[in-house]
């Protein structure tokens, strides 16, 4: 979890409730299996956050980047 998301609203694709059957009870000893489509799921949000961040980074560097005329003083 991101400080940014206590803040921002989350995305409805990040997190599902109806998704959720992992609610442990007092006897649960073993760690929960992934299915594949759990995995498959983890790997697209990664990507996408992977895309926001490089997006994130182009905008950055187009604000706050030196242009060629500055750099050349």
């Amino acid at each position: 979890m991101f400080i940014t998301e206590f803040f921002d609203n989350v995305p409805d694709d990040y997190k599902s409730e109806d998704e959720d059957n992992s609610v442990p009870t007092l006897s649960d000893v073993r760690k929960t299996r992934l299915t594949l489509a759990q995995i498959n799921k983890i790997r697209v949000m990664d990507d996408l956050r992977k895309y926001e961040r490089e997006q994130e980074i182009v905008l950055v560097q187009n604000q706050y980047g030196s242009t060629e005329e500055e750099a050349e003083f």
